[in-house]
This record gives C-alpha cells, structure tokens and sequence, in this order.
C-alpha cells in the first residue's frame, strides 16, 4: 500500500509538486473539474431545493477510475487544489466521486508551489470548507439558471441559436452604453492659447524659449481675435513664482485585475492571454498564485523585497508598506501577486512569460520602495491689457525612489525624470518678452471604447464577477458574437489656428485624423439587439447593482452567513415569472427592427432587422402579395446608424462587373462575406474592397490570385479516384481523401507516390486510429 495520494489541478503543477516531495508521495492531476452540471440538460432540479445534478463527463472517466485506484491503495489522500472557491469545489468533487473516507483525507492550500510551502501546507491541513464549495455551487446553479431560462427566450423572440449569461450580458449591456455614448457624442469646440516667452539667458549666451498656457479656454474664433488684438499692444510681467514640493507614491503589488490591466497596457497581452502567461508561472513555482483580489504581502516576502532593494541600491531606497485590501466583496484571503523568490532577477523560460514575469517583480518591489521626491515650480504671467494670466508650470525630479523601478501605466520606463520640463531661472516682476502667441482649435474628446483592461476595471469598480470570472466573461462575449475586438479608423477633421507674431494675426486652417482607435470592443447589431431587448424585459439581470448584490450574496454564502439554496430560491422566485411572461409576449414588430423609410422605386417600406444570418435590410412586408427583397449588411455597417440610401445601395448586389475569359464576373455578398463569383468558383473579398465599388481588373487580379495559390498548393491528382490528391499545406505535404487528411511519413517525397502507396497510407492510418491531442485543463466556467 502506497503512503500518500496528493492531488493538483493541472500536470505542470502536478511535475513542480513532486520535485518537492518525498518517495513516499505520489502526485496526480485531476485535469481541472472532474464532474460539473450536463451540458445539454438544465441538470438543476427545483422541485428538489435547486439540486445540482452532476455528470463525469466522457473525457473525464479514465482519470476519475486511475485516481480510484490510486486512492484505494494509499493510506492518506491529500486534496491540493487551488484556495479559492472553485479550488474548494474540486476538491469537493473529489471527495464525493472517488469514495474517499474523512479518516484518510486531507485538503492542503498553499498560494505558492515552492518547497517551504508544501511542506508547511502538508503540517498544516484542514478539512473540506464547505461554505465556499457551496458559494461555488450558488454561482454554477445560479448561472445556469439564467442561461437556460433566458436563452430559449432569446431564440423565439430575437433570433435561433443566441445564449444569455449573467455577467456576460452585463458587460455586453456597458459596451453597448458606450458605442451609444459615442455614436450620441457632439463634440464642443474651443481656443487653447500658447505664449512662447524669450528668457534672456544669465550666462549671456542665447536667449531660452518658455512656453506658457492661457489659464481658461476661449469659446470662439472671434474671442480668440479679440484677444490677440489686445496682446498686441500688451506688456508680460511674472507676477507669481510659486515653488513646492512633491510626492509621488508607488502603486500597491498585483491583484488579477490590475495585473490583467497592466499588462495590457505594458504587454499588450489580451485578458486571457495574461492568465494563460500567469497560470504557467505559477504552475512552475516562479509567482504566486494568480487569482486574488488581495494587496496584501507576506512578512516573508517584504524581508525578501528590503534584502533585493538595500543590496541593489542602497536604504535610501526602501520604505516598507503594509497594504490592505479595499475592494468590494474581497474572496480571497492570501496575498497579492508576487515572485516566490525575490531576489530571483530573471527566470529560464520562454519572452512572454519572462515579460510577465519582470512586471510582475518590478511592480512588487516598486511597492516597498521610497516615494519619489519632485520639485514643481507655477509661473504666473499677468498680461497688461487684460484679467487673464498665462500659466508656466516646470517639474524637477530631486529623487527617483520607486521609479528607479517601475512606473505604473507608462508604456515607456525609461521616462523616470517626471512628468515635467525644467524652467529657466526667473524673477519676480520680470518683464517678459513675447515672441509668438497661438490659438489652436481644439474639440472634447469622446468617451473612449473599452479595451479588455479598461472593462475589466469597470467591472471590478461595479462589484460584478470576481478574479476568476473577469477572462472567461471577456472571452465568450466575443466568442458568442456579441461584441469584437476592432479598429476604427479615424475621420479627417478641419481645425483653425491662429498666430500672433510681430503685430500680425495669421489665419490657418488645418487638417487632423481623429477617433482612430486600435483594439476597441465594439458591440455587434445582435449585441445591440439582445442588449436592449433584455433591459426592457428583464432589467434586474441587467441592472449592475443587482448584479453586485448577487455577487455579495456569494460571499455570504462563503463566510457561512447564508444557507446557498436560500439565496437561489429569493432569485428565481423573482425571475421565473418574468421569463414566462416574456415568452407569452405578442410583438407586432421583430426585436430591434427600424424603419428606415419608403423605397422611392415599389413605395413599400424598408426596415433594418436581425436575420437568422445575421442584420438585413428588408424592402416589403411579409403581408404583400410579393415576397420582400432581403440584403445583407456590408462589414462596418450598422442597424443603429444605416440610412436609408445606404440600405437601398445595398439591393445593387450582387453586380455583374463585366466578363473574363467568356465568363460573367459578378461580386455579391454571401453568409460567409463579400465574394468574386466567376465560372462556378468564388474567391473572397479582401477587407480593403468595397463590393459596391470593386472593378473588374480588381476582381480579374483577385481570380488570377486565387488560382496562382491553388496551382501552389496543389502536387498531385489520380485518374484512379479524383476524390484522392496531394497538396501542400501550412506543416507541409499532405494527402486528402474524401474530406479527411492523412500524414505522409517523414522521408517520402510527396510528388512520387503512387495511387497503391497513397491508399496504404490511408488505411494504416484509419487502423490506427486518432492522434490523442495534448490535454488542456479548463478550469474556470
């Protein structure tokens, strides 16, 4: 009989474990979740006090008869999985589906994979904290309610095939607030006025230039010219020079969201991708943990950061911070993200994850360190002829502290000399001679689209989800077809500036790119649809406070104040009825369907709606006598924002271009996007052409492309069965057969084989049997 069973989460955790430990343990993986809710039932039964009714799915039964046999014959079984509610969970499962006897079990945290806390964790055990597994099941049920309930709603109401979540439609609902925020924006216009001031040098060499601003903006063009006339004859003197000093702090270490939105902006990591990056640090003993809402570090691990920073740099530079946690509904109860060993510098693994790595010890030892110590120096410039002052502001950085190390937010590191420039040397009452002064037409800005960081702050800010929840809610939006990560391109826009210059006012006008924006998240038309639909007709599960109540809910569950069962019946006893009502619900238009006018050529309506493929324009009712013309929106349209000639624009398509090779060459628009038809075949149009637009000789070049491709990728045919070739591929040669692929062994020139040997090949490999696919863990829902 084997001595002790211990169980982790994911293998890389399980190979890092094991190193740790003795011969007298063995370390297994449970792959993530080893049983969860059936995927295709409601799997809850309500008459029955919301009992989950789980499955192990079919991927998941080896491992749950290996760990079986494993458990049976050790005296002790040691359950490792992660510390928060869904670590809590699994371990649960665990104990529930392999038999396992309370006697010989043991559950083990720790929030580093290093030896000292193994060990420590393997002194200190506990039992199975069922509060937190019942949270975890509060959430899982609770979820799949509103999934199950509300979709089929969505389907009969919106559109086949849609789904609804809880958080998910929350997060849909703030971007689709802020594309009407934008779209809805009217930009306001003012002067900003620049005096560039000549400061006679003390040394006696060249004068030194000094830019000063208008303390208020001018409304007008004619403010801004009445104001220079009076500067023409005005005299500048420094009325005030006030100098002060300044502190600048450094920023608390890493929870999961501001380590998500930092190395967003840092890294230019996606949300997921960080706690994919995350994941395997941790897994491999480099961080700590990487879902925590806490700031909070260890005093092992402050004594760690003082020994790096007093050896590197000196006790000037350390000041030792105790952070506390603030956020609203904090889960987890252990530290904040951090190196395992401080004073490791750099790590042997592959650049993202070296990259996250040094961003995560920068900003944790940035936190133990000194403020930096600046010096701003505001210069008042009174002007003669009027009340207004011109306003010159300078900063001098005295003392580096923490930005030695790390700035919070900067793209750039290097810029550790402050935010300011310098002043040249000043006096009070000093006459200041004017050398220009410029009014530039400047506009307020739009609100800014959400990036993955900036929705994830917003989240956390509102209360709703947790750090587990953050990535996976980002990701199935976007997978769901709710929202997309985009671009925008920006509009050109005139501007005016005006120059005063030795007496003369100069007039110009300018031009600018504004609103560019890279990698937005940008709501869908179904999006838009489903959004406003569910905030009609369900606003409780739309409405944020609700949806952070639920979430505190939660954690009263985990602290033990609420029986789970309780909370999910004051739920559904509200929201059942809701749902029931909206499916009796008779509509006399589609959802989210708008009139955009009358067709001038059949004077019957045109109205924009959501398709069972997607948004369309619809010239007709289904009432007439004649069937309604349907197209499709073009990419980069809108339901919300198409006019009506634009609509009817699109009912050119598809378009004969002319003819090529005796051939009719037509451009439409299909479900998969625009195409180029042409004897029989299709080729896709690239995302730089218009279909409205697109020439022949441009659709000819695009045929003639397709065809170069294929010619490259195609290496043999057999008269013997014309469903068997050779082509080439992205990893190289390969044989397709009947819409499968098959390897070519190593060493086999691809162009020789003959038929006998292709079909060989074909039926060694289906004796064989499927390749098995490295397994991933998927952990959170």
């Amino acid at each position: 009989m084997q001595k002790n069973l211990v169980i982790v989460e994911s293998p890389a955790k399980a190979k890092t474990i094991e190193k740790f430990l003795g011969k007298d343990y063995k370390v297994l993986s449970s792959y993530g979740h080893i049983r969860d809710l059936k995927k295709k039932d409601f799997s809850i039964d309500i008459d029955h006090n919301y009992t989950p009714i789980y499955e192990i799915p079919a991927d998941k039964k080896k491992i749950v008869e290996t760990l079986k046999e494993e458990a049976a014959k050790s005296e002790t079984v040691w359950l490792a999985s992660d510390e928060d509610r869904e670590g809590e969970a699994i371990a649960w499962h665990l104990f529930e589906v392999l038999n396992l006897k309370p006697e010989n079990t043991k559950r083990i945290v720790f929030h580093e994979i290093t030896k000292t806390a193994i060990l420590e964790a393997i002194e200190n055990p506990r039992s199975i904290d069922i509060d937190r597994v019942d949270a975890q099941q509060a959430r899982r049920v609770l979820d799949r309610i509103v999934g199950f309930e509300l979709s089929p709603v969505l389907w009969k109401k919106v559109k086949p095939a849609l789904s609804a979540g809880r958080v998910q439609s929350v997060a849909v609902r703030l971007i689709v607030e802020r594309e009407r925020e934008v779209n809805n924006f009217v930009p306001e216009a003012s002067y900003r006025v620049i005096a560039t001031f000549m400061i006679p040098n003390v040394n006696g060499g060249a004068s030194v230039e000094m830019k000063a601003e208008l303390n208020k903006r001018l409304k007008t063009k004619a403010e801004a010219e009445a104001f220079f006339q009076e500067c023409k004859s005005a005299d500048f003197k420094i009325e005030d020079i006030s100098v002060r000093p300044a502190r600048k702090s450094p920023a608390p270490p890493f929870t999961t969201s501001t380590l998500q939105q930092e190395a967003a902006r840092k890294l230019g990591f996606s949300v997921a991708q960080t706690m994919m990056v995350a994941q395997r640090l941790y897994e491999a003993g480099f961080i700590t943990y990487m879902r925590t809402d806490s700031v909070n570090l260890s005093g092992l691990a402050i004594n760690a950061a003082k020994d790096v920073i007093v050896s590197a740099l000196g006790e000037k530079y350390l000041k030792v911070r105790n952070y506390h946690t603030r956020s609203k509904g904090a889960q987890e109860a252990h530290e904040a993200i951090r190196p395992t060993y401080m004073d490791k510098q750099e790590i042997e693994a592959p650049a993202q994850e070296r990259r996250l790595y040094e961003l995560i010890r920068k900003r944790t030892l940035a936190s133990q360190m000194s403020d930096a110590e600046l010096e701003k120096t505001t210069v008042a410039i009174g002007i003669s002829t009027r009340n207004e002052k011109f306003v010159a502001t300078g900063e001098v950085l005295k003392f580096d502290g923490f930005l030695r190390v790390y700035l919070e937010s900067k793209d750039d590191e290097t810029e550790v000399e402050g935010d300011g420039k310098m002043l040249p040397p000043l006096t009070l009452h000093q006459e200041l001679k004017n050398e220009m002064i410029e009014a530039t037409e400047r506009f307020t800005q739009r609100p800014p689209r959400y990036t993955e960081a900036s929705l994830v702050h917003k989240l956390e800010e509102l209360g709703i989800g947790r750090p587990s929840t953050y990535a996976p809610t980002i990701s199935t939006i976007q997978q769901r077809g709710y929202v997309e990560k985009g671009d925008r391109e920006g509009s050109e826009r005139s501007y005016n500036t005006l120059t005063l210059q030795n007496g003369h006012i100069k007039d110009i006008v300018r031009t600018e790119i504004t609103g560019t924006e890279k990698a937005k998240l940008i709501p869908t038309d179904i999006g838009m649809v489903v959004t406003d639909f569910l905030t009609e007709y369900f606003p409780d599960i739309l409405d944020y406070n609700f949806t952070a109540n639920v979430e505190e809910k939660f954690d009263d569950v985990a602290e033990g104040k609420m029986v789970w069962t309780d909370a999910i019946d004051n739920f559904y006893k509200l929201f059942h009825p809701v749902v029931k009502d909206a499916l009796a619900l008779r509509m006399e238009h589609k959802v989210g369907e708008r009139v955009l006018g009358t067709d001038p050529k059949t004077g019957k309506p045109v109205s924009v709606k959501i398709g069972r493929f997607g948004p369309l324009v619809q010239i007709g009712t289904n009432e007439d006598e004649e069937k309604p013309q349907f197209a499709s929106l073009l990419k980069g349209q809108s339901m919300s924002t198409i006019t009506l000639e634009e609509a009817l624009k699109l009912f050119d398509l598809p378009r004969i271009l002319g003819e090529y090779e005796d051939k009719e060459v037509v451009v439409g628009v299909g479900k998969f996007g625009p195409y180029i038809r042409h004897d029989g075949k299709y080729v896709s149009l690239p995302k730089d052409y218009a279909p409205l637009s697109v020439t022949l000789q441009e659709a000819i070049d695009l045929i003639m492309d397709k065809r170069d491709q294929e010619s490259r990728r195609h290496i043999k045919s057999f008269v013997e069965d014309v469903d068997l070739q050779i082509l080439n591929g992205r990893y190289g040669a390969y044989i397709a057969y009947k819409k499968k692929n098959y390897k070519i062994p190593k060493g086999t020139d691809p162009a020789s084989l003959t038929y006998e040997e292709s079909m060989k090949i074909i039926k060694d490999s289906d004796e064989k049997g499927p390749t098995v696919k490295r397994r991933t863990v998927k952990r959170k829902s």
